[in-house]
């Protein structure tokens, strides 16, 4: 499958449009409790503005479309974001709802030690919905996008979503990551539902065999999610499949020397989406997924610098013995010295 969609040369059209939400994040100076914590530096963070950064940052043309409060933290988001060449333009400031913040500690997310605190209730992200957002803008790129945070914000939200995983002609190839949070779902007993609902309508799905529909593993996923023409399931240190169309295209993750375990599900996407648009063959897609996962895990943040494309490239062609052998940690992208000694290249 390849990146469809508009004509690149079209007036505002881009590689991605990512919509979603994205919050003011405070990371802890150092660990402990939220309670213990003296102090925090601001950072921002949001699925899918994480994913239109990365691939700004790899070369890419990208747009960010949300909805922020017209207050100094919706200043700093916008900004932050636009600082990566991600287009903003058509970012809506709400006067009346705030800018969403969240601050979490510093462990990590899969320990019972790790705490979240959001502050989004009411948010102005929250009121997005296709009376008050530019679907042209929305809809002017190769590929939309979208994951299963902005359904559960709002009905005005899940509406918006609808429409815009509608199957109609002329629509831009559909990216959807499931991102299923069950927390954000907490009184809906639908949750699973609509997001398999949402899923059945994109063309390109990237879901957990965590957070999928009951038990079975990758190919129960694909059973009950037949419709998309490429579904991505992530294994977590196991590594991804890909089920294209009559084909299963499986690459195992790589051996990384994780600084945080933060940000790799969207960097992951994001370097999927990459060599989709440079219409790279399935496998090089999966690969390129995990080696821009692996610059997220290999910093303390959500967003790392990606490595150069001839970087990249000349790690994703190597044989499954190299791939296998192969072992990054911090500052792999920017320089290839440690990516060469793991797999003893010259």
């Amino acid at each position: 499958m390849t990146a469809t969609g508009p004509s690149s040369t079209a007036p505002g059209v881009v590689d991605v449009v990512a919509l979603g939400e994205s919050m003011v994040t405070f990371l802890p100076s150092g660990p402990g409790r939220l309670a213990d914590v003296p102090s925090f530096d601001r950072a921002i963070g949001g699925a899918e503005s994480n994913v239109a950064c990365v691939l700004a940052a790899a070369g890419h043309s990208a747009r960010w479309v949300g909805r922020v409060g017209a207050d100094g933290f919706g200043d700093h988001l916008v900004e932050a974001i636009g600082a990566y060449g991600v287009d903003v333009s058509a970012v809506r400031r709400d006067p009346d709802r705030p800018t969403g913040v969240y601050f979490r500690t510093a462990g990590d997310r899969a320990t019972d030690a790790h705490e979240v605190a959001y502050y989004r209730a009411g948010s102005a992200a929250s009121a997005m919905s296709a009376r008050n957002m530019d679907l042209d803008a929305i809809r002017a790129g190769r590929v939309l996008h979208l994951s299963g945070i902005t359904p559960a914000l709002s009905a005005d939200c899940l509406a918006l979503m609808r429409e815009l995983t509608a199957r109609r002609p002329g629509r831009p190839l559909v990216s959807f990551d499931v991102n299923h949070r069950p927390g954000l779902w907490r009184g809906h007993d639908d949750g699973s539902r609509v997001l398999l609902e949402l899923a059945r309508g994109a063309d390109i799905v990237f879901v957990g065999e965590d957070e999928a529909w009951g038990p079975g593993g990758p190919e129960a996923v694909r059973a009950a999610l037949p419709e998309p023409g490429l579904l991505v399931v992530k294994q977590g240190a196991t590594g991804a499949t890909a089920f294209h169309g009559p084909h299963v295209t499986s690459v195992p993750a790589l051996t990384v020397d994780v600084v945080a375990a933060v940000g790799a599900g969207d960097a992951f996407a994001a370097g999927f989406l990459s060599a989709t648009l440079r219409d790279l063959p399935v496998r090089e897609r999966l690969r390129h997924g995990h080696l821009m996962a692996a610059a997220a895990l290999t910093v303390p943040g959500d967003l790392a610098a990606p490595p150069a494309h001839d970087h990249a490239d000349r790690l994703a062609a190597l044989d499954d013995d190299a791939w296998g052998r192969l072992r990054l940690g911090p500052g792999w992208t920017q320089t290839g010295e440690r990516a060469d000694e793991e797999v003893g290249t010259p």
